[in-house]
């Protein structure tokens, strides 16, 4: 017989060395226009995979793999590899979601059904034990009616359940609800059309915990206090502070560039003006950094014509 494993002493966990910051923006109009591009065109990305992901139903740990991975090529090549983790990420997390609600859903009606059954036996205005029955008849019958609405409604989500249908809403079906009826709400058509559109956005980056402030999608500086967010096409980056310069580029031995690769020079690189502010010069965009070079044996293949897409 094994010696049995011992049983270490009581330890105080260090507390999480990161930060999740949630404010408000306080932003020029330059500024806002640029993040409004970003969020309505990685929002409609990530309502397209959410759609895609919901019509594929009900997974196992296998099957999730390979759907997230297909689905994450698909959008990295509209987007990047980090906003595609984040997009495919999200969409698994609210399928996830929804589908614990119908199943505490069913919990729920049948924990009401049992309830209701249970006083149902027993006649109006009488006892049987510890089992007590409706007051009157109209309740008795009330209850009666109401039994039945709650077994459709558990039809209903048994039916979701074994085919792995489920209904998400993004932007709530709170907020989705107020357009039937406005005039309560307070609301104008208007204003109720920007929180949804706003509620629809998506501007959402995983952390990281060996990157400098946080990660190298979406960075705050708190000390500057200016915030870098790479732009969905590949290696372009926007930069706004709380000073009024939009757009101003990063300087070639800004604390980015030297966290992101300390003991490699990067060559500076010419300042482009942002696809996303065509109307306006609201920001510029630079490569402060040359991303990775594929390995030869990928595109440098004996017969093969395709150029490297870097070049």
């Amino acid at each position: 017989m094994s010696a049995l494993r011992e049983i270490a002493g009581p330890f105080a966990v260090a507390p999480p060395a990161g930060a999740r910051v949630r404010t408000r923006l306080r932003v020029s109009g330059d500024d806002a226009a640029v993040l409004r591009e970003v969020g309505e065109y990685l929002g409609s990305l990530a309502s397209a995979d959410l759609a895609a992901r919901c019509a594929e139903g009900r997974l196992d740990g296998k099957q999730r793999a390979r759907s997230r991975q297909a689905r994450k090529q698909e959008l990295t090549a509209k987007s990047s590899s980090r906003w595609a983790g984040a997009l495919t990420r999200t969409s698994e997390d609210a399928y996830q979601l929804a589908y614990r609600n119908l199943l505490a859903e069913r919990r729920s009606l049948l924990a009401r059904i049992t309830r209701i059954q249970t006083r149902l036996v027993v006649a109006a205005g009488t006892r049987a034990g510890r089992v007590r029955g409706y007051p009157t008849a109209a309740e008795r019958h009330a209850k009666t009616i109401r039994i039945q609405a709650f077994r459709t409604r558990l039809a209903d989500v048994e039916q979701q359940l074994e085919s792995g249908r489920v209904s998400v809403c993004r932007g709530g079906k709170a907020l989705a609800r107020k357009r039937h009826n406005l005039t309560d709400a307070g609301l104008t058509e208007g204003q109720w059309r920007e929180q949804w559109d706003a509620a629809r956005m998506f501007i959402t980056a995983d952390g990281e915990k060996d990157k400098t402030w946080g990660n190298e999608t979406i960075r705050w500086n708190p000390d500057q206090d200016w915030l870098e967010i790479r732009l969905p096409p590949r290696w372009r980056t926007w930069r706004t502070d709380r000073t009024g310069v939009t757009g101003s580029p990063v300087p070639s031995g800004s604390p980015i560039g030297a966290a992101r690769s300390p003991r490699r020079p990067r060559p500076a690189r010419s300042a482009t003006t942002s696809p996303w502010t065509s109307r306006e010069a609201a920001g510029t965009s630079t490569h402060h950094g040359r991303p990775r070079q594929p390995s030869p044996s990928r595109w440098a293949r004996p017969g093969r014509t395709q150029s490297s897409p870097w070049t």
